[in-house]
């Protein structure tokens, strides 16, 4: 039953990945004059990629464990540290420190946490934290700015509580992934919660389109 509800939720992803980029291209026009129209184009690369992954494989000889880890992953992270860091925080110095350390994490996931497995993956675990550092800084400026009553207008908003729901819930889960093998009514549990979250994150971008503001401040 677990199963069938996995893949229910897994199928709901891709889903719910597509419907983010439709409605990103439905309101293109909306967003074209701010740095959103490339969140569009993001979405629509994610999930172009994920469908990649998910059929190329029929047809296709290829590392799809490598695709992901050194392609779609990196681009996912250095994007949103873009999209926080340079765009939303407005710190252009911020977003180079940030993108060079992550992608200096790559030295020991490659020299030494590839071979040792108490950590799933280095770079990702390492990724999220520091997305978990702009993620507060987010939260910290919309607390505290003059418009907090029209939270909702702010795209931002949206963005922000889907990547924390996704990226920052699910931390724990794929940084003690082979313990968790160990218990896997948990790891069942924690998978669907990473799935369940994927789903409302994409949502969440969707919702950023529509009830978003290009003038909010």
């Amino acid at each position: 039953m677990m199963d069938d509800f996995q893949n229910l939720l897994q199928n709901g992803m891709i889903f719910s990945e597509g419907l983010a980029a439709l409605v990103s291209i439905v309101f293109l026009k909306k967003v074209k004059g701010s740095h959103y129209r490339y969140f569009s184009i993001f979405l629509i690369f994610i999930f172009c990629c994920e469908i990649f992954g998910k059929f190329a494989e029929d047809y296709i000889s290829y590392p799809k464990n490598l695709f992901f880890n050194y392609f779609v992953i990196p681009i996912e992270f250095i994007f949103f540290y873009w999209l926080y860091a340079y765009q939303s925080l407005n710190n252009k110095k911020l977003f180079f420190i940030i993108s060079g350390i992550f992608l200096l994490a790559f030295i020991p996931n490659e020299l030494y946490f590839i071979k040792n497995k108490q950590i799933f993956s280095f770079n990702y675990t390492f990724g999220s934290l520091l997305m978990a550092f702009l993620v507060v800084m987010e939260y910290y400026k919309q607390v505290n700015s003059d418009n907090i009553l029209n939270f909702w207008k702010n795209r931002m908003f949206y963005i922000n509580l889907g990547v924390t729901l996704f990226y920052i819930g699910t931390l724990p889960f794929w940084a003690f992934y082979f313990q968790l093998l160990e218990h896997m009514d948990i790891w069942n549990l924690y998978y669907s919660y990473f799935l369940l979250s994927g789903i409302i994150m994409y949502l969440l971008f969707a919702s950023a389109f529509i009830w978003g503001k290009q003038n909010y401040i």
